[in-house]
């Protein structure tokens, strides 16, 4: 009696197998793994609708599924992130033997205008850290560190207590990829540092914690969306609109406001742990746009 055929793996069993690959061979972080696991289960779902399988889709079902996406009202960003997902799980299936081709190969994308990141002046910053300086030696740190440094939000609240311990001139960051490395710290920001470990060290409780900034929830430290809604309200009490700022908005700043000061690109870069300097030239950009607005706005001969 001939074997029954071998049953294909469904499509979740797929999408896992690439997921586990993207953590494998990219050190892909837990929110890219995750962002891609929506984007792609959706895509596998409207596949399947179709009444095909991730196994058999050809270029008709990812051009659909644009379609589809462009008729719900979804941005170029977004159609543009999806499908370049759904392009890294075929390849994925065409390089591990699962295809016998990659219905995605010669696909392009919706361009996307890259919008220009939002920044602060450097009055709106010290007015955020004189409000968190009011609002406590965590907080003070919290937005010392951030402007200071311009790490993401991820790096400085998973940030590790020896990292800072010692009254360090330079902090190790772990960014993405698990890639590290070395950021100077500004005078006040040492100054922030070392009076927060100061009282986060007199409480028992929290100098048993691996972190710099201890959390009660299951990762051990403060959460970003906890840290968010910080900076949200310190930015209305700054007499700041909330929507304006982000812990993002701080990290723009901090590279916005090297450039403006003289700073290469080449260091921004660095600081900043971008793996290619056309991410960082974006800032080169937001100095542009000042600078055509001051034109505009201060020069006797401007007109409207």
């Amino acid at each position: 009696m001939a074997p029954a055929p071998e049953t294909p793996p469904r499509a979740e069993r797929l999408i896992a197998l690439f997921l586990d690959s993207m953590r494998a061979e990219r050190g892909a972080a837990d929110n890219t793994v995750s962002a891609y696991a929506r984007d792609l289960s959706a895509y596998a779902a409207h596949v399947e609708a179709a009444g095909g399988t991730l196994l058999d889709a050809g270029r008709d079902a990812l051009e659909s599924w644009l379609a589809a996406l462009e008729a719900e009202g979804r941005a170029p960003a977004t159609r543009a992130r999806r499908l370049s997902a759904a392009r890294q799980l075929h390849r994925f299936l065409y390089d591990d033997g699962w295809r016998e081709d990659d219905p995605a190969a010669r696909m392009t994308g919706p361009r996307k205008r890259r919008p220009l990141p939002k920044t602060l002046s450097m009055a709106e910053v010290e007015a955020l850290i004189e409000a968190a300086r009011e609002d406590g030696l965590r907080s003070c740190c919290l937005m010392e560190l951030l402007y200071a440094t311009g790490m993401r939000v991820s790096e400085l609240v998973s940030l590790p207590v020896a990292a800072a311990r010692g009254d360090p001139r330079m902090i190790l960051v772990k960014g993405k990829g698990g890639k590290e490395r070395l950021t100077p710290l500004s005078a006040p920001a040492r100054d922030a540092l070392r009076a927060w470990l100061a009282l986060r060290d007199a409480d028992p409780k929290l100098k048993k914690s691996a972190f710099l900034f201890p959390g009660g929830g299951a990762s051990g430290h403060l959460t970003r969306v906890r840290f968010y809604q910080m900076v949200k309200d310190l930015a209305a009490a700054a007499g700041i609109s909330p929507k304006r700022v982000s812990p993002h908005t701080l990290r723009h700043a901090f590279a916005s406001h090297l450039l403006a000061n003289g700073a290469d690109l080449r260091s921004i870069q660095e600081l900043l742990g971008h793996a290619d300097i056309s991410t960082t030239e974006i800032y080169t950009h937001v100095q542009e746009e000042r600078l055509k607005a001051l034109v505009t706005e201060k020069h006797p001969l401007a007109r409207e």
